[in-house]
């Protein structure tokens, strides 16, 4: 547990404190109320400022997470027969700032993600300033009907990103949130340009991986060739091994190559 929470980084209290009194100081805010997430993150330490700013706090110890995170993933890839295509920046300062520049490319090209604000250091943490969604549910927390009613929407959403050659490399059901019946994309990590084609089919996978628990494997699939060319899928396939390790997401790979193939032929 003492290694565990080593970690995750945790952030006490009087250093989160000279976080929001940053945040408040840098948008001319005599003081702030801030609240905490109850969420199971690794790579940061989540808190809402004035139900205005989603704030992340990110640690040494989340920088040294993330590291292992992206060498597991690139071993992840070369089994899946393609170059690693994940990437690390070594600081805290440099995870937050890496972020807000993705957040920002997306925003730039009217991609649904929360509206990036600020990304600055104070005493040796990163912290990440992005605009608050209020009435969010994760895709997690939809009912199957909806995940079903919102199935081809969460596949034009990550074509359109790939359209800007834009991989997110985390895609599950608590990175896409649902705000007033529209589809958002939250937490994207850190993919190499020259990997994109790798990065963009394995987005794809761990969509389908999100879905085909939730509507079936065949409807899984027909929503994916309603944004992309089957070719687009077959290629995904490939991942579809690689993502069944990861432990947040629990499909039928065979199943899901099975439907894949049918779709090809």
């Amino acid at each position: 547990m003492a290694i565990r929470e080593f970690l995750r980084g945790t952030v006490d209290w009087t250093r989160l404190e000279s976080v929001a009194r940053a945040v408040a100081e840098r948008n001319d805010r005599e003081r702030v109320h801030v609240a905490f997430l109850d969420a199971d993150n690794w790579l940061s330490t989540p808190m809402v400022v004035d139900d205005e700013w989603f704030v992340k706090v990110v640690t040494p110890q989340n920088s040294i997470v993330h590291a292992l995170f992206t060498a597991g993933r690139n071993l992840g890839a070369f089994s899946a027969g393609t170059e690693g295509f994940f990437d690390h920046v070594g600081t805290p300062l440099a995870l937050a700032e890496r972020e807000l520049e993705a957040v920002s490319r997306m925003h730039a090209v009217g991609l649904n993600v929360p509206r990036p604000m600020d990304a600055f250091e104070v005493d040796g943490l990163g912290v990440l300033v992005l605009e608050y969604l209020p009435d969010f549910r994760t895709f997690d927390d939809l009912t199957d009907a909806e995940a079903r009613s919102h199935a081809t929407d969460l596949f034009a959403l990550l074509a359109r990103m790939h359209d800007q050659r834009i991989a997110h490399g985390d895609v599950r059901g608590e990175n896409v949130l649902l705000q007033d019946d529209e589809l958002y994309v939250i937490d994207a990590t850190t993919v190499r340009d020259e990997g994109f084609v790798g990065a963009r089919s394995y987005d794809l996978a761990c969509a389908l991986a999100e879905l085909a628990p939730r509507i079936g494997a065949r409807d899984a699939v027909a929503a994916a060739t309603s944004a992309y060319s089957v070719t687009d899928v077959l290629a995904a396939r490939e991942f579809l091994d690689f993502v069944a390790l990861r432990p947040d997401h629990d499909f039928d790979a065979n199943a899901l190559k099975g439907e894949i193939e049918k779709a090809a032929t």
